[in-house]
C-alpha cells in the first residue's frame, strides 16, 4: 500500500486502486494509464509539481491530454511566474519517482491547484504513488484531502 492509498483510506472516502502493467520504455506516463485502463484521459489527471518565483514548490494536476499552464498555476498561487521543478527536486518533496507522484500522501504537502474540468467528472485518476497504479475518486474528495485550490490551469 501507498501514501496515497494509506491517505484515502484514513480520510475514509470511497476509491478504488487499479494496476496496470507499466512499460519502463514509456514517457507519458499519464497516456500510457488512460490507454492501458481503458479511460477517457478526460478523467485521468497527471500530478505536476512546479517551482514558483524559483524558490516554492507546488502542485498542478491536470488531464493527462492537456499541458499545465504556468501562468495560470503562479497567478492562482499569487506568485509571479512558475516553471517546471526539477524532478530530483520533485522526487525529495513528495517522496515519490516521476511517473507515480501522487497529489496524496506526499512526503511534504506541497500547495496544490487542480484544474476545473475534474469537477466535471463523478470520479476521476490520478497516481496512486508508483508507476502502473492509479487511484480513482471523486474530484471533491481529492479537493478536500489535498486541501487544493480549484481554477483553469490546463492547456491543450
Amino acid at each position: 500500500m501507498t501514501p496515497a492509498v494509506e491517505a484515502a483510506r484514513v480520510a475514509g472516502v470511497p476509491f478504488e486502486v487499479l494496476e496496470y502493467t507499466h512499460d519502463p520504455g514509456a514517457e507519458a506516463y499519464g497516456v500510457e494509464a488512460a490507454a492501458a485502463l481503458h479511460l477517457d484521459p478526460a478523467v485521468v489527471f497527471k500530478t505536476l509539481v512546479a517551482k514558483l518565483d524559483g524558490k516554492t514548490l507546488a502542485v498542478g494536476i491536470v488531464p493527462v491530454a492537456a499541458r499545465l499552464d504556468l501562468k495560470a498555476l503562479a497567478s492562482t498561487l499569487g506568485a509571479r511566474k512558475a516553471e517546471m521543478a526539477p524532478p530530483a527536486e520533485a522526487e525529495r518533496a513528495t517522496g515519490y519517482v516521476l511517473g507515480g507522484i501522487s497529489p496524496l500522501g506526499q512526503k511534504r504537502a506541497l500547495a496544490s491547484v487542480i484544474d476545473a474540468s475534474a469537477l466535471l467528472h463523478d470520479t476521476i485518476h490520478v497516481s496512486a504513488g508508483r508507476r502502473g497504479t492509479e487511484i480513482a475518486l471523486a474530484p471533491r474528495d481529492l479537493v478536500r484531502l489535498t486541501g487544493a485550490q480549484v481554477a483553469e490551469i490546463a492547456r491543450s
